[in-house]
């Protein structure tokens, strides 16, 4: 078996952020979230990273990595390009937006040969969710269908006390399988309970907690990278003609046709790990509570990389 590599989707941190140079350290020591998931991911057994970002951030980001985290992992720079396009097709006039996360995992493609992990740069998954996906990988081989997996976290672990946030709410197979997704665009806290509304607030639905939702950690076999190689061409033919400038291809739209060809089963891996970004601005403040109070329990040392 070959060993998962861990694949980070940061190409559109700058845009986030107004520029590397400014991203918000969000420990003491300087640390950001992307830190804090690299340890987790060299402690659970991880040896290689592939950092997907645009070219123009290559020098900035580097210093990000070289001589932190850098020194324990192997790591290697993939590049999300407007004009990386199969043969055929060309960016058309005025689009300026990337092609998606399908799109960022693609400028992998010839860097990867074997199981992998996807996640998202600016997001804090837990030191569980690395430990079950990094095992499972280990193992996985597609059979009769392709053998991909997915951490679930409990809803309730990845509101924000401050607003509406984008979640999407699984449904599992008896036998703990991902069966579909739905994606519910305004989630919220309402009176202690979990509810989402899709009228602009005029009327609400409860969830109860426990409910799992994907915070985009997927682990796929190397069979995912040429289903996308197949799958964006077809993309690009429908999103030309549509919405030529705005059109992007997510990670779950390609898993959900997967899912509904029969051609995949998707593990869900519960993790109890509280999951963290910053949606909001107010949000930050929470995530350095947070991350801090861990250090103090001694999760993580005073100092991520001596």
């Amino acid at each position: 078996m070959k060993e998962p590599v861990l694949v980070i989707m940061a190409a559109g941190l700058g845009s986030r952020y107004g520029g590397l140079k400014q991203m918000d350290p969000i420990s003491d020591k300087g640390e950001i979230i992307l830190d804090f998931s690299l340890y987790d991911a060299i402690l659970s057994g991880f040896k290689k990273v592939i950092f997907v970002i645009k070219k123009e951030m290559e020098e900035d980001f580097k210093k990000l990595i070289e001589g932190k985290s850098g020194k324990y992992i192997e790591t290697a720079y993939a590049y999300q390009e407007l004009d990386d396009l199969p043969k055929g097709f060309a960016v058309p006039s005025g689009r300026v937006k990337p092609w998606g996360t399908c799109h960022a995992v693609l400028a992998c493609r010839n860097l990867i040969d074997g199981p992998f992990a996807v996640i998202n740069a600016d997001d804090y998954y837990g030191t569980g969710a690395f430990a079950v996906i990094y095992d499972y990988l280990s193992k996985a081989q597609d059979g009769e269908s392709y053998d991909y997996s997915m951490v679930s976290y409990n809803l309730e672990n990845t509101l924000t006390e401050n607003g509406f946030v984008a979640r999407g709410v699984c449904a599992e197979t008896e036998d703990k399988y991902l069966a579909e997704i739905h994606e519910r665009t305004k989630i919220m806290w309402k009176d202690g309970e979990i509810a989402y509304t899709e009228d602009d607030g005029k009327t609400f639905v409860t969830v109860p907690r426990g409910t799992p939702v994907s915070m985009n950690f997927w682990g796929f076999t190397e069979s995912f990278m040429k289903e996308l190689e197949k799958r964006f061409p077809k993309f690009l033919e429908k999103a030309l003609t549509e919405d030529p400038l705005k059109a992007e291809f997510y990670l779950p739209m390609a898993v959900e046709e997967l899912l509904e060809e029969g051609k995949a089963r998707v593990r869900m891996l519960k993790t109890r790990d509280k999951w963290y970004g910053v949606t909001y601005h107010e949000d930050k403040e929470d995530v350095v509570n947070a991350l801090q109070a861990l250090k103090d329990k001694g999760i993580y040392p005073p100092k991520l990389w001596l």
